[in-house]
């Protein structure tokens, strides 16, 4: 089962051409973690007291159809991957248009860091139960950290 959201896309989602901005569509695909997060109990208010936050190495957006001004969304998230100690993770997001049909494709690709620190880290122990919740895409796998030197 998916996580999704649907949103009523608002006039500065939008650009001259009257579709959606390209960074538009990575805000939701955001929006629908935090949202994902909070609603297993890590806020941004909680993600401060553990002095963690999420980091993206990488960002990747395919474009597929248009979406158009007064268009609404949904927006569905799935674990691509996760390293053993949920230190690395891969998410793919999917967004689509009124119809249903495929609008755009968002994978992103993270880690923790430490907000004091400034540095990588394992996420505390809950971290772990919070991504059992989270659907797993058909392409799903385990990330293998590298070895430090």
């Amino acid at each position: 089962m998916n996580f999704q959201i649907t949103f009523h896309t608002k006039w500065s989602d939008f650009d001259p051409n009257r579709h959606m901005r390209h960074t538009a569509y990575n805000d939701y695909a955001a929006e629908v973690r935090v949202r994902f997060f909070q609603k297993h109990g890590l806020s941004i208010n909680e993600f401060a007291k553990l002095n963690i936050g999420p980091v993206l190495f990488k960002e990747e957006t395919s474009f597929i159809k248009e979406i158009h001004i007064g268009e609404n969304i949904t927006v569905k998230m799935e674990l691509e991957g996760v390293s053993k100690g949920i230190e690395r993770w891969r998410f793919n997001h999917q967004i689509f248009n009124e119809e249903g049909k495929l609008a755009a494709e968002i994978k992103v690709y993270g880690a923790w860091i430490d907000l004091i620190k400034r540095k990588l880290t394992a996420p505390p122990k809950k971290f772990a139960e919070i991504f059992k919740d989270l659907p797993k895409s058909s392409n799903f796998i385990e990330i293998e950290l590298k070895n430090k030197k």
